[in-house]
C-alpha cells in the first residue's frame, strides 16, 4: 500500500516538474520556435508520464484519497517557481500551500 502513496507523490512531482518546462517553453517567440522547443516536449512527456501513473494509482487507492492528494501538486510547484524561476513567495502563498498541505494529509491519514 505504501508503494502506492510514493508513487501517487512521484505523480504530482512530475506534474510540478511538467509545468516547469511548459512555462520556459511559453517563451517562444513565434509558432515555429515553439514548434521547436524541447520544453514543450519535455513538458508533455511528464504530463503524459503522470497521467499514466495516476491512472495506475487509481487502480489500487480510492478516488477519494487520490484526487485531494494531487493538490500535492501546488505544494512542489511553489517550491520549483522560488528554485527555478526566482519567484518570490509572500506569506499568503506560504499559508495557502500549508493549508493545502495538512488537507491532503488529514485526507490520506482518514
Amino acid at each position: 500500500m505504501i508503494l502506492y502513496y510514493v508513487l501517487l507523490i512521484i505523480m504530482t512531482m512530475l506534474g510540478a516538474v511538467a509545468s516547469l518546462f511548459l512555462k520556459r517553453a511559453s517563451s517562444f517567440q513565434n509558432l515555429m520556435s515553439l514548434v521547436k522547443n524541447t520544453n514543450l516536449y519535455l513538458g508533455a512527456f511528464l504530463y503524459i508520464a503522470s497521467a499514466v501513473l495516476n491512472i495506475y494509482v487509481l487502480r489500487y487507492l480510492d478516488y477519494s484519497v487520490v484526487l485531494p492528494l494531487t493538490s500535492l501538486t501546488y505544494v512542489w510547484t511553489m517550491f520549483i517557481s522560488y528554485i527555478f524561476l526566482k519567484e518570490k513567495i509572500g506569506i499568503k502563498k506560504c499559508i495557502g500551500v500549508s493549508l493545502i498541505f495538512v488537507g491532503a494529509v488529514i485526507v490520506s491519514a482518514f
